[in-house]
């Protein structure tokens, strides 16, 4: 089996790995740059074959899938189902570009075969919903592949059972190591539960309405503010963007539009999507918690909504936001490189400071060490990290290799 890395072996986001064998090529992840342009075709990596049997995508987040338009629309897209139905739930809110995503649906532990490869899919705890690792076999080797993983959210059981039963004889490991930029070798992130308490504390702390900003794709992290609301009996606030990805995971024990202590509000620019594009279905099975502008203030003040900066106009104008919080939920990448310094700078005229209150989607150094052990690859291969200098300090078996870099497991 033949792998070449098109890019990660030296950054973050933009993953994709290209591996060949016996005549036939799949590709794991195809995803966009963190700064990078999803029309810039220069960014595409060239897969492109008769040869090439399908993409197989670890999850849905973006630096993963984010370039998967630029394919033929005939190429087969594996992925989970949940993460399917979420890239395609979100696609009209975010204006995201997609292909067709025809393709089989990845299942835990379940073996599927894609010409001349065996992938056997690993259900992981991460930040984004229906997350795998992967191990793939072909002409009589095996590769592990990890994608984005943690172990301290709220799917933290996957991890301990991948390390206390890991596949065995792995040739190579190409190995996430996110936090190494971000961590010391010696710590660890909080916890969701971790969060979740300190979320109730801020909770009963506050007088007014509690905004609270991460990304609603993030279900770990909406399923913490539930439950702290639920602690604190304070309603919930979300938007139709945020009530149609969570209806998108189809699953019973996910907080959804229609559960008691949920609300539904329809911000004046989502309104706007909402005609343009005659949405009125979606619109329709999500509104029976639905609340108007003249309500946001009668509950305001004892609710939490789930705040995206599209919802400042409507907040300004409903006159909710005595005594109100803001809690940023995100990584603060984004805040050092001024992605939302408009809503810093609105923040700071209305007087309300902003409180970080989050934990990583990745797993620290610690549990990446666990990982690493637990699989004993004959090789281990650094990917998706800022600080890939690191792994040989760390971890055992290192080989570095280079994008673009053609060669034989």
């Amino acid at each position: 089996m033949k792998v070449r890395i098109h890019r990660g072996t030296q950054q973050i986001g933009g993953t994709c790995i290209e591996l060949a064998a016996a005549g036939d090529r799949i590709a794991l992840d195809f995803g966009l740059p963190l700064d990078g342009d999803a029309t810039d075709t220069n960014l595409v990596p060239e897969i492109a074959g008769d040869d090439l049997r399908g993409i197989v995508i670890s999850h849905p987040h973006i630096d993963h899938y984010g370039l998967l338009h630029h394919l033929s629309g005939n190429t087969p897209v594996v992925m989970g189902a949940a993460a399917r139905r979420i890239v395609q739930a979100a696609a009209p809110f975010t204006g995201q570009p997609l292909p067709l995503l025809n393709g089989p649906d990845l299942e835990h532990g379940k073996t599927i075969e894609i010409g001349a490869f065996r992938i056997t899919p690993y259900l992981v705890d991460h930040s984004a919903y229906d997350a795998y690792s992967f191990l793939i076999e072909a002409e009589g080797k095996r590769i592990f592949y990890s994608g984005d993983f943690r172990a301290h959210g709220r799917k933290a059981k996957l991890y301990e059972h991948l390390v206390a039963n890991p596949p065995k004889d792995i040739d190579a490991l190409f190995m996430e190591g996110s936090s190494l930029s971000r961590l010391e070798s010696d710590e660890s992130f909080p916890t969701e539960i971790d969060l979740e308490a300190e979320i109730v504390a801020h909770l009963k702390a506050t007088k007014g309405m509690v905004m609270f900003h991460t990304s609603t794709q993030n279900i770990d992290r909406v399923v913490t503010l539930y439950r702290a609301c639920k602690r604190t009996g304070r309603p919930l606030i979300i938007d139709l963007y945020a009530a149609a990805i969570l209806a998108a995971t189809e699953n019973k024990n996910i907080p959804q539009s229609d559960w008691p202590g949920i609300h539904l509000y329809l911000p004046k620019l989502q309104a706007i999507q909402v005609k343009k594009n005659e949405w009125f279905p979606l619109l329709k099975q999500h509104s029976a918690n639905r609340i108007y502008q003249e309500q946001l203030k009668e509950i305001g003040r004892n609710a939490v909504i789930l705040f995206r900066p599209l919802m400042r106009p409507d907040l300004d104008d409903a006159g909710c936001l005595d005594q109100a919080s803001y809690i940023y939920s995100q990584w603060a990448g984004y805040l050092e490189q001024g992605t939302y310094a408009s809503t810093e700078a609105w923040l700071k005229t209305l007087g309300i400071e902003m409180r970080h209150i989050h934990t990583s989607g990745h797993a620290s150094p610690k549990d990446l060490k666990r990982f690493a052990e637990a699989l004993a690859p004959r090789a281990l291969i650094p990917i998706h990290s800022f600080a890939t200098d690191k792994y040989s300090e760390l971890f055992s078996n290192v080989v570095y290799r280079q994008d673009g870099e053609w060669w034989e497991v």
